[in-house]
Formats: structure tokens, C-alpha cells, sequence
């Protein structure tokens, strides 16, 4: 859930605070150390990988995208951060699961974020959406990426 400048919840995410886009910029620094001395895990390049082209994003994409990672982070920690198609996604055992595509990048009025057909997200009743348009993400929003991503990774 965003904040409004008295750091009061809004309903709407407006991204990551400052405090937080510091730490992700330290984290970013930290994994580029950690490969440049030679121990630098491909994992942690290719999380590198995805926080640089997040923080490449255009402003209102970038928001939206950074909130994504932080929910599909927190709520499948199993899943790793990779680019694929040049794009975030996050991937078990190197199969993307979920993704998250720029809507300026594509040229497109929206971004969107989806799920590949290694999600376990089939419904009994054969028909299931595995794509959503992303604008913004208000608290309820947030919620209901959070509650697909458990159940993808479930």
C-alpha cells in the first residue's frame, strides 16, 4: 500500500520509498562487489540483472514493477529473478513461473504481469486468466498478485 506525504496509507501503491530504493541500490552495489571479486553466484547476477532493468524502467512502470518484485519475493522466496525476453520473471528450477512485462517497453497502454504454464494455477472448471493489465497497484491489487503467486508456487 502507497503512502501519502504524511506516510499515511492511501490504498494505492506509488512503488518503493526512498528508504527502500536505497537499499535496493545497496543490495544492487553489494551483488556487483560480490561479482567483481570472483564469488558472485550467477544467482545473485542474475538478480542484479532484473534490479537494473527495473530501475531502468520509465517512472510509472518502474513503480509498479518494483512493488511486483517485492510481493513475488516475499511471497515465493523459492523462485529466482531472472530476465527473460529481456523482462523480470522469476523462475523455479531455471522454468519461469511468473513475469512481469513494461508496458512502455512494449509499446503497449499498459504493463502486465503473468504466469507461464509451470504455475500451478489451473482451475477444475478448465478455464483460468494467466495474464493481468497492470496500472497501478492499489492494496486489494497487491493482495491478489500476492495470493496468485502462493498458489503458482503451491
Amino acid at each position: 500500500m502507497g503512502t501519502d506525504a504524511a506516510g499515511k496509507g492511501n490504498g494505492e501503491s506509488q512503488g518503493f520509498s526512498e528508504q527502500e530504493r536505497a537499499a535496493m541500490r545497496e543490495r544492487a552495489a553489494e551483488l556487483r562487489r560480490e561479482s567483481g571479486r570472483g564469488r558472485g553466484s550467477k544467482a545473485a547476477t542474475a538478480e542484479l540483472d532484473v534490479l537494473s532493468k527495473i530501475a531502468e524502467m520509465e517512472a510509472s512502470d518502474r513503480a509498479v514493477a518494483e512493488r511486483v518484485h517485492a510481493i513475488v519475493t516475499a511471497n515465493a522466496p523459492e523462485l529466482a529473478p531472472k530476465l527473460w525476453y529481456g523482462q523480470p520473471a522469476y523462475a523455479r528450477k531455471g522454468k519461469v513461473v511468473c513475469f512481469f512485462r513494461s508496458g512502455q517497453a512494449d509499446k503497449e497502454r499498459y504493463s502486465s504481469f503473468g504466469f507461464t504454464t509451470e504455475a500451478n494455477l489451473d482451475d477444475p472448471g478448465g478455464l483460468w486468466p494467466t495474464s493481468y493489465a497492470l496500472t497501478a497497484l492499489s492494496g486489494e491489487a497487491e493482495e491478489a498478485v500476492a495470493a496468485l503467486v502462493r498458489q503458482a508456487v503451491s
